[in-house]
């Protein structure tokens, strides 16, 4: 009897750690998709609601947050690049494809200008968004098969028209509306990817 208390007791420390560390995790995002591009250690405590010791216990420092973070979010936000309408012309899939990307950098914009910003410092940061630009080019090919057959420069080149940071700085530094902003890109791999 006082071996099954002694159990749910353990359980009970253990399911409340893992409160705890999810809560982080999710303050941490919340943060950044506040506005908060680099929110510190103190400030996602405060924001769990958890004591900054407490954060320290679950993440030996914010290069570990990080690792947890793309472990808890990666499956949503890939499938924010997943999906979409891939039938019809070139001209049909190149739009629709702009489309679905614009859609997920707007979503997913605070957290790409946060590991943007801490990319120099976190090994982890680098790699997870090698990752991602590895991940989109192929999410690419799937969209536009004809990208295969397309010399070196100019597959490169669409990956550079087709980034996050064509997007980003058509809508924040050149002020352009999202569609736009949607209109240029289309236009530009239109002219990169001859059609057929």
């Amino acid at each position: 009897m006082a071996s099954d208390a002694k159990d749910e007791q353990v359980d009970g420390r253990r399911l409340r750690s893992e409160r705890s560390r999810t809560a982080i995790i999710e303050a941490g995002l919340t943060l950044q998709r506040e506005g908060t591009i680099v929110p510190t250690a103190q400030q996602i405590a405060d924001r769990a609601g958890v004591g900054i010791r407490s954060f320290f216990r679950h993440f030996e420092d914010m290069e570990a947050m990080f690792v947890a973070v793309d472990e808890y979010a990666r499956a949503d936000y890939e499938a924010l690049f997943a999906g979409g309408d891939r039938e019809g012309s070139l001209a049909e899939r190149i739009r629709h494809a702009v489309e679905r990307h614009a859609d997920a950098y707007q979503d997913l914009r605070a957290i790409i200008l946060g590991t943007h910003a801490q990319m120099w410092r976190y090994a982890v940061l680098r790699e997870n968004y090698a990752r991602n630009c590895r991940l989109l080019r192929k999410d690419l090919d799937d969209w536009l098969p004809e990208l295969r057959a397309l010399p070196k420069s100019k597959r490169e080149a669409v990956d550079a028209i087709a980034s996050f940071e064509m997007w980003h700085r058509l809508r924040e530094f050149q002020n352009l509306p999202r569609n736009a902003a949607i209109d240029i890109i289309v236009d530009l791999l239109s002219e990169v990817i001859p059609a057929d």
